[in-house]
């Protein structure tokens, strides 16, 4: 199997930028993900970010695990649980509005640390949504536009630990589904593995690299395009030794942005007498649909929402 796509950002501005813009194209169409290395955000502030979530986590979140889940969970199980996940979490709202405050546990510096963090993705994410624009023929900014809505995107980080587990064939860190919205940046462990995307039928490990930040992209990125880039299914795999942090942004459209594909898309595609496949829909109302289905295939969703579609969509 090829190797992993990783992408050097630092290319994006010398000659070799077609070539790069090209890997980005192919990352998108055939994984679903990809590897960002020279991204511009610095080392000391992941550095800062990554001290900061494993000490948060030891000192506030370890124990609790410990006695509500690692205690109690596996006892007297035989075969593999289908309805929990092996993990540790909390979620932090960064846009439309902030409710790191609702998180009296989180000291001042860890705060500022992950508000500075969280700025830096947010734009990382809107250079990405333009350089996918660029790829498909879209105008700048039309990724960031669909996104909006009446109050702009939702954005968010989920920090996760997923802690040793002694019986790893009996439980999965994170079950595997899609992601439900647009662009996802995750800064992961370097040392303790356990992410895997399906390709081709097989699980493949997304690799652990130093300071980089992978890229997954959503349901929503996928509807936009009318599959021409998709979602793709991921896991994590629980290990027996080491707790493996995650910590995943999420750039979502708004609440009332209303998803469908792009019509320049569909222009195209209509001259290779493809068809629109997806539909027209309310992010919310697709929020609330997935909700409940998030551990389940994606095709069906996107079919449930046929149900909900808000008008045609005009192609001239």
């Amino acid at each position: 199997m090829e190797a992993f796509p990783v992408i050097n950002m630092e290319k994006l501005n010398g000659e070799e930028r077609a070539a790069t813009m090209e890997k980005i194209r192919d990352a998108c169409e055939n994984w679903g993900f990809f590897e960002l290395v020279n991204h511009g955000i610095s080392i000391e502030q992941m550095d800062a970010v990554e001290r900061s979530t494993k000490g948060h986590y030891k000192k506030c979140m370890e124990q609790r695990f410990k006695e509500l889940v690692a205690a109690k969970a596996l006892e007297g199980v035989e075969t593999e649980i289908k309805d929990m996940d092996w993990e540790s979490t909390f979620f932090l709202r960064h846009l439309p509005a902030s409710n790191v405050s609702d998180f009296p546990d989180l000291d001042h510096e860890y705060k500022k640390v992950m508000k500075d963090f969280a700025s830096k993705l947010e734009k990382l994410a809107e250079e990405l949504l333009d350089l996918l624009c660029e790829n498909l023929g879209l105008e700048k900014g039309y990724l960031k536009k669909a996104f909006h809505g009446s109050k702009g995107p939702n954005f968010g980080t989920k920090v996760s630990n997923y802690p040793p587990c002694p019986k790893p064939d009996l439980v999965k860190g994170l079950r595997a589904h899609t992601d439900a919205g647009g662009i996802i940046l995750l800064f992961q462990d370097d040392t303790v593995s356990g992410l895997q995307l399906l390709k081709d039928g097989r699980w493949v490990d997304v690799p652990p690299m130093r300071h980089s930040i992978v890229v997954n992209l959503g349901d929503q990125i996928e509807v936009i395009t009318n599959g021409k880039y998709k979602s793709v299914l991921h896991r994590v795999v629980t290990q027996t030794v080491g707790t493996r942090m995650s910590i995943a942004s999420f750039y979502n459209p708004g609440n009332d942005a209303v998803i469908y594909p792009a019509t320049a898309l569909l222009e195209k595609e209509a001259a290779d007498k493809k068809d629109q496949v997806y539909p027209k829909f309310v992010f919310d109302d697709y929020m609330k649909l997935y909700a409940g289905l998030k551990f389940q295939a994606k095709e069906p969703r996107f079919e449930a929402m046929k149900k909900f579609e808000v008008g045609p969509i005009a192609t001239a």
